[in-house]
């Protein structure tokens, strides 16, 4: 009887505790839904009287701009004249030397950041205007001796009295680089008819052979590092021809695959065959199905050039053989040669890619489809060949429309941009080219001389640079590395540009851009990138009197005019073309100042 009342007892038990469990439960739950209506109430609430506000008062401001403190930035000692922050030669130990990696982007971190104004060298003047300055520029505003001395014998540049003159000479051009480039055009007759547009030159000197080519309707990008020739690459954006600093080393350039018709070195003296033929697989990267490579000086020719070369008949037909060999293992043809000048095609034939893939054997293998083609901002070198897609194919050479028409034509590849369309390109055109003709309402100076090097920080389909085509200047566009990939279709338009991160300094020296133009890039960098860096890094690479237009959220005006003033901008506000409340212009011009420390 024992055993039998004792489960009865705990049963009651039991029973009562799972009664007063549900009892206690119900009542939460039902306080909370009184607490959870309540919330629902006042947030309803709120949201309607803000609704309301809105719709009485629409000029009204609903958050209040924001307001900086007053700022002065020193100036920086004048061993900073020539500061590239991130190709800095005082931090060239820090890094190995394999490739000449020390060359490529090692930015400071934010400790060590210059908080200071980059003073011009004594002496400086404004540049000469183009066209002259294509053949001439101050001596005083790139003061180098040491390339006068070394290089003048192959006339690259001759100091005569306070200016340097460009007689279009270089190393493999001694004729003069017009002569040069009529043997290239014969040899490749698609630079005459539009069919090539966009170039890019590896180990540029200083950027003749870009500069020749902006006669010819041909657009290029002169690439140099920040080496022992001191300063190619000012020079050649002192002379206005398009350039930026950059090495093939370790990683890849920041371009988009399959963006130039055609890629050049003359005597640039990048090792092409060593490394398993690395650097060839980003030429072959960069240029788009049916674009040229063309190489001039060794080995090509070594069968005439071996002794001027220093170097032994052998020697030159080992590397000459080892890189035709390389060239047609990543499907580049053999296209023509002429003396000095030899030109390769590279193949959009699926049957040479599709080889690669079959050999298991073959080298260089053939990418993978995890290999992102376009990833190329801090990116490191495959060493795979990249088979161009259907959709590349059709933005290869002699698919794509020839120039001018290639620019209004909507790119095959703009479908890969999230919403985007041709109807999408058409509209921003029309777009920018209201804006533009606002923007030289305000700024006079824009299409005239006075601007030459135009920096579009962050752009979407080059529309701002489209607009300006007609106008003497050219347009470096800049695509946010945290942004759409849309940097190919800007290519693809008969346009150039390049990858960047405005959190760090862009890959120039100072005083380079004649005009800087932002459309709404606090509003969507702030998260990231502090003010006061980025105002500082435009300052470096503005020219002294040149112009930044800032397209910008009603939120920031005030501290941006608040900085400009602290870095001895003088600055304005203006309304945009639809003088709307919520986004204004700011028009500043960089005043020519020297350094309390200089004569001038």
């Amino acid at each position: 009887m024992k055993n039998g009342k004792q489960p009865e007892k705990g049963s009651s038990r039991i029973l009562s505790l799972t009664v007063l469990f549900i009892a206690l439960c119900g009542f939460s739950f039902y306080l909370g839904g009184m607490f959870c209506s309540e919330r629902d109430k006042i947030e309803a609430k709120d949201v309607t009287s803000t609704t309301t506000k809105v719709v009485a008062s629409p000029k009204e401001p609903t958050v209040s701009p924001l307001q900086i403190k007053s700022v002065s930035f020193p100036e920086c000692g004048s061993e900073l004249q020539d500061y590239t922050p991130c190709t800095d030669p005082k931090r060239w130990k820090r890094y190995g030397v394999h490739r000449l990696s020390f060359l490529e982007r090692h930015c400071p971190p934010v400790h060590e950041k210059s908080e200071c104004l980059i003073p011009p060298p004594d002496g400086y003047k404004p540049p000469i205007s183009w066209p002259k300055s294509r053949d001439q520029c101050w001596y005083k505003n790139v003061p180098y001796d040491w390339i006068n001395k070394q290089k003048s014998n192959q006339h690259w540049l001759k100091k005569e009295g306070d200016k340097f003159h460009f007689p279009g000479g270089g190393t493999m051009f001694p004729r003069g680089v017009s002569h040069y480039v009529d043997q290239m055009q014969d040899l490749i007759p698609e630079m005459k008819d539009g069919t090539v547009r966009t170039a890019i030159d590896t180990g540029c000197g200083v950027a003749s052979w870009g500069g020749d080519l902006l006669d010819r309707g041909i657009l290029t990008i002169s690439l140099a590092p920040r080496d022992n020739h001191e300063a190619q690459v000012q020079f050649a954006l002192e002379r206005g021809i398009p350039a930026i600093l950059g090495i093939i080393s370790t990683q890849r350039l920041p371009f988009p695959s399959n963006s130039f018709d055609m890629a050049h070195c003359s005597r640039c003296l990048i090792p092409w065959t060593e490394f398993g033929g690395i650097y060839l697989l980003e030429v072959h990267r960069i240029v788009r199905p049916g674009g040229f490579w063309v190489l001039s000086g060794p080995p090509v020719n070594y069968k005439r050039r071996w002794r001027g070369w220093n170097t032994t008949m052998e020697d030159q037909k080992s590397d000459y053989d080892k890189l035709q060999s390389l060239l047609t293992s990543m499907c580049f043809k053999k296209y023509a040669q002429k003396d000095d000048i030899a030109v390769w095609q590279k193949l959009s034939d699926k049957s040479c890619y599709d080889k690669i893939a079959k050999n298991m054997e073959a080298y260089p293998p053939k990418c993978d489809d995890s290999i992102e083609p376009d990833s190329a901002w801090y990116t490191p070198l495959r060493p795979c060949v990249l088979a161009p897609t259907l959709k590349v194919k059709k933005s290869g050479l002699g698919s794509i429309p020839k120039w001018p028409e290639r620019l209004n034509v909507a790119p095959e590849r703009i479908s890969d941009v999230h919403g985007g369309s041709a109807s999408g390109l058409k509209h921003d055109d029309g777009k920018w080219k209201n804006r533009v003709k606002h923007y030289k309402k305000v700024l006079p100076a824009l299409g005239t001389d006075k601007i030459r090097n135009v920096l579009d920080m962050n752009t979407v389909y080059g529309g701002f640079a489209a607009a300006l085509v007609q106008d003497p200047v050219w347009v470096m566009n800049v695509v946010s590395s945290y942004s759409a990939n849309t940097l190919p279709v800007v290519f693809d338009r008969g346009l150039i540009g390049t990858y960047h991160d405005w959190c760090e300094a862009f890959s120039t020296y100072p005083r380079t851009y004649d005009l800087l133009h932002l459309d709404s890039l606090f509003t969507l960098e702030s998260q990231r990138c502090e003010m006061k860096y980025v105002l500082l890094e435009m300052d470096r690479i503005l020219r002294p009197g040149g112009y930044v237009i800032m397209r910008e959220s009603s939120y920031f005006m005030d501290a941006l005019t608040t900085l400009g003033k602290g870095m001895r901008w003088s600055c304005r506000r203006e309304e945009t073309e639809y003088a709307v409340e919520s986004e204004k212009i700011l028009v500043c011009q960089k005043k020519l100042w020297f350094s309390s420390n200089q004569t001038s």
